[in-house]
């Protein structure tokens, strides 16, 4: 659908306050954590629920702090490409991809532990909270059919 006959609301003037208090939670969950992770979740949870407007958004944002297209390019395969990224970026990674399809399976007790061995519990509550952040936004850019390539934030 071409941007012009896009006929859904624009969330953020629709519902302001919501959607500031969206930003607000985005920015608190960031609190703390390394930005190439918080890029790396973003980027991972996109892929998964097929969000390309977002998906460009925070690939974009990666490079601009310095993430090589290798790693960028291996996020969606990271399992097959372990040696790309740290144990505790694998950790971040697993725990993405069960928080995000949490209706398949819940989120395996294994992944939860994994997830705390390398995170300490305030690390580990931020990373849960961008986890559902990121979500959100994809929900959110899907719902109202955000274009790729369209990053109004600037």
């Amino acid at each position: 659908m071409a941007l012009a006959e896009n006929r859904r609301l624009d969330f953020g003037k629709s519902a302001p306050k919501v959607f500031r208090a969206l930003i607000g939670f985005d920015a608190a969950a960031r609190e703390g954590l390394d930005p190439a992770l918080v890029e790396l979740i973003q980027i991972r949870a996109s892929h998964l629920n097929h969000c390309a407007y977002c998906l460009h958004m925070h690939t974009n944002d990666a490079r601009k702090a310095g993430e090589s297209e290798d790693r960028l390019h291996m996020v969606a395969v990271w399992r097959e490409a372990r040696h790309f990224f740290t144990p505790r970026e694998q950790a971040a990674l697993a725990l993405t991809e069960a928080v995000t399809r949490v209706a398949d399976a819940g989120v395996p007790d294994g992944v939860y532990a994994e997830a705390a061995a390398h995170f300490d519990e305030r690390e580990l509550a931020h990373v849960l909270a961008l986890i559902l952040t990121i979500n959100t936004w994809n929900r959110v850019a899907l719902s109202t059919a955000k274009v790729a390539g369209t990053d109004e934030r600037r």
